[in-house]
């Protein structure tokens, strides 16, 4: 494991759960804590320092990935500057396809987050590679596969391969961007090389899933959560 010492941020809602991670963190030589309490988040216990370079590693503490959480999990993923590690207590196949879209490094369960597994994903996280528990690795080949086998026979659901249950697949920014700019489903069809079906399948898809009224819906709800 490297020596170099990788500044960390830990992300929670419930502020003793975030106490309880950085516990694990806090003396390890190989890891800065940073104190968000200058953004509104709930102070750091002491042995964090604010003085601390830009965090390389955000570490996510959630027991369910629901909207809020999924929102916050993608902002941190977007991030350039950092890395995110996500600690679950459960995660179904369509959240860990969202949780793998957003470019999630690591992923341990928090039944299973010992301070050694934790560090151990921090550490991978910051190499950037990825870490994920056997488990998860079989569920996600599976869903793969199945997502594989539905494009192969072309069927309807093919359309809305790797959709997360949380905000918006790569597919669907796409056509939305497209949309906002004033496109109507024909010259989609042809920018995107889909056909208009397909087109259709993907609104339909992403404005059932998240409730949205119309197309206009769908261009303000990406607007408003970042994606266009």
């Amino acid at each position: 494991m490297s020596d170099t010492r990788i500044s960390v941020a830990v992300h929670a809602t419930d502020p003793l759960s975030r106490a309880g991670v950085i516990s694990h963190l806090r003396h390890q030589p190989t890891v800065e804590l940073v104190d968000r309490a200058g953004d509104g988040s709930t102070p750091a216990p002491p042995g964090t320092t604010k003085d601390a370079p830009q965090e390389r590693v955000a570490v996510m503490l959630v027991d369910r990935l629901d909207d809020p959480a999924g929102s916050e999990l993608r902002r941190l993923a977007r991030s350039t500057e950092q890395r995110v590690v996500l600690i679950a207590s459960e995660l179904r196949e369509p959240e860990l396809l969202a949780v793998v879209e957003y470019g999630v490094r690591a992923i341990l369960w928090r039944h299973q987050a010992t301070p050694q597994k934790l560090l151990r994903a921090v550490h991978s996280a910051a190499r950037g590679e990825g870490e994920l528990p056997p488990d998860l690795i079989n569920r996600l080949m599976t869903q793969l596969g199945r997502l594989r086998l539905s494009a192969l026979d072309g069927t309807p659901s093919a359309a809305g391969a790797l959709v997360p249950t949380l905000g918006m697949a790569p597919r669907e920014v796409d056509v939305v961007r497209l949309i906002a700019e004033g496109l109507d489903t024909k010259q989609i069809s042809e920018k995107l090389a889909y056909s208009e079906r397909t087109v259709k399948n993907v609104l339909h898809a992403l404005m059932t899933r998240l409730q949205l009224q119309n197309r206009a819906h769908a261009v303000a709800y990406a607007l408003r959560e970042g994606y266009i």
